[in-house]
């Protein structure tokens, strides 16, 4: 179906560039996942977020700001700091705490945090800065107009092979992803269930992630990540 994306909103330096596309031309993958990508919009922000245990009820606060292109998750009792380093290609994870600091190898990068059903690709979406986006087309979602769009992981050792992600042409914002492992099964669903905007950016403010037994439907745990209203630095 033909459609026409008038801008292509970009946060950078704290300031927002649009780019236009000429009219009935689709957009790339690539250009899909620059809107619902986190890290610029932040650069003048902290959130402070909570995860919650769906089955225990277990919950645990978090801050999340960015700078100079590493995003930066900070949980305190006891103290740990994840880092998303969007400086390399692709981006990278580093873990900060009491006992050991340094790279999260990419073998740990589907280790749960914090004993929560989400692990380090999980918290930090590291997937939206996987290259070679590719958009798949266009499908409904709640009655709402989507891009879908179809991430390939450009590394072996970590948890998804592939992630299959649907974003509201409207507003820009993520609605729902699928993870698949490398064998192709389906292992993690995602769903964002409200969003909010930072400096004209849509980011989320609550999402469910999911686990499942390899190629089932048997939910192995829920967390419900939320972040509430952004705070300038």
């Amino acid at each position: 179906m033909k459609h026409r994306l008038l801008s292509i909103l970009l946060a950078a330096s704290g300031a927002l560039a649009a780019t236009t596309r000429a009219e009935d031309a689709p957009p790339t993958g690539e250009e899909i996942l620059k809107l619902v990508r986190v890290s610029n919009a932040l650069q003048n922000y902290k959130l402070t977020g909570t995860l919650r245990d769906d089955r225990s009820g277990k919950s645990e606060s978090f801050t999340l700001n960015m700078e100079q292109n590493i995003m930066r998750f900070r949980f305190s009792n006891p103290s740990q700091i994840v880092h998303l380093d969007m400086t390399t290609s692709p981006a990278s994870l580093k873990s900060v705490q009491a006992g050991g600091s340094g790279a999260v190898p990419l073998a740990k990068y589907g280790e749960k945090v914090r004993g929560f059903a989400m692990n380090y690709e999980d918290l930090s979406l590291r997937f939206l800065y996987w290259p070679g986006a590719k958009l798949l087309g266009e499908e409904n979602y709640k009655l709402q107009k989507c891009w879908k769009v179809r991430v390939t992981s450009p590394d072996s050792a970590t948890p998804y092979g592939t992630v299959d992600l649907w974003v509201h042409q409207a507003s820009g914002g993520m609605a729902k992803m699928d993870a698949y492992d490398l064998q192709g099964r389906h292992v993690k669903h995602y769903e964002v269930s409200k969003i909010q905007k930072v400096d004209g950016a849509t980011i989320l403010k609550e999402m469910k992630v999911e686990s499942f037994s390899p190629g089932s439907t048997k939910s192995e745990g829920r967390t419900y990540m939320t972040l509430d209203n952004p705070e300038r630095n």
